[in-house]
């Protein structure tokens, strides 16, 4: 805007604000976040790409990023899911051990999270909160299924009909009645052997309502083989299903280094991500859901963000 004789040119603070008051208003047009983090071929973090670097696209369009940011001390939202079922007596105390060092790792001041078992029943052992020594002490609460009573089964989240281990069941309702009201990045980090047996909700179901409340799943896979017998083990699909669909990571895991591993990895992509944001070109409110490939320019690397999200509905 050419200033006029006799006038001093206009600042560069009021040049800003004037061109943000001429964008056009969105209305009624749900933003896309997504979280992105970036390995290299060595798997080593990429922390220095731009957004230049980076292409979205939705159902094979491409869409053009309207906001980014590298995101390092942003509060998370997450809870630490444990499997209780009798296949994890010989690893539980490993994974015990692992989980409260990973929180003396990752918490950070403004971080929320709550503590779960789950076997037969779907327990709260921690609701959100960022005391380090109740979490650790909800952490060290969770103990091995033991046969309950007849006719009851004990926790916040009861159920009738078959019993087994609910891991689709617990995600369900981790995400559900613990993050569908949080704003910001939420997570679940959870350690199991990735065999469901009596949920009441379906994998697809779980998957379903993490991807509706923008909830990462990182499935640290702890089996103990032996449980099952030769040939008898079927988890990892599952949890590499959970994991990649949201934009979480599956790692499994054969001793307590690789435990501790495991973590370190997790823990460090948590605290390194990227932001990127879009409005859709498809502004149908269906309902349905709209698949999403996130790619980089960086030879080489590895993008890991969620595959999709549900349309909003009229």
């Amino acid at each position: 805007m050419p200033a006029r004789a006799g006038q001093n040119p206009p600042s560069a603070t009021a040049v800003q604000e004037l061109e943000k008051a001429q964008r056009p208003i969105r209305v009624g047009v749900q933003l896309v976040n997504l979280y992105a983090t970036v390995r290299d071929k060595d798997r080593r973090l990429l922390a220095d790409l731009t957004q230049q670097d980076f292409k979205v696209s939705e159902d094979g369009k491409e869409q053009k990023i309207e906001f980014f940011s590298r995101e390092v001390n942003l509060p998370l939202t997450f809870g630490m899911l444990i499997d209780t079922s009798p296949s994890q007596e010989r690893v539980l105390m490993a994974e015990q051990d692992a989980g409260e060092r990973f929180l003396r790792r990752v918490l950070r001041k403004g971080d929320l999270v709550f503590v779960i078992s789950f076997d037969i029943d779907v327990d709260l052992l921690s609701d959100l909160t960022g005391d380090h020594a109740a979490l650790v002490r909800a952490i060290s609460r969770a103990r091995i299924f033991a046969p309950r009573a007849p006719g009851g089964v004990q926790g916040p989240f009861p159920q009738s009909g078959p019993k087994g281990t609910r891991l689709y069941d617990a995600i369900y309702l981790a995400c559900k009645e613990k993050l569908a009201a949080e704003a910001g990045r939420k997570a679940l980090i959870v350690l199991t052997d990735a065999v469901d047996a009596g949920s009441q909700v379906e994998m697809e179901e779980a998957l379903e309502v993490a991807q509706r409340t923008d909830t990462v799943i990182h499935i640290i896979g702890v089996a103990d083989y032996g449980f099952y017998g030769l040939g008898g083990y079927s988890g990892e699909g599952v949890a590499k299903k959970l994991a990649e669909q949201t934009g979480g990571r599956s790692i499994f895991v054969r001793n307590e280094k690789t435990l501790e591993e495991a973590f370190d990895q997790i823990s460090e992509e948590l605290r390194s991500q990227y932001t990127l944001g879009y409005y859709p070109s498809n502004t149908t409110r269906d309902g349905k859901f709209r698949k999403i490939e996130v790619k980089t320019t960086r030879a080489g690397a590895r993008v890991l963000a969620r595959k999709g999200y549900y349309a909003p509905v009229k």
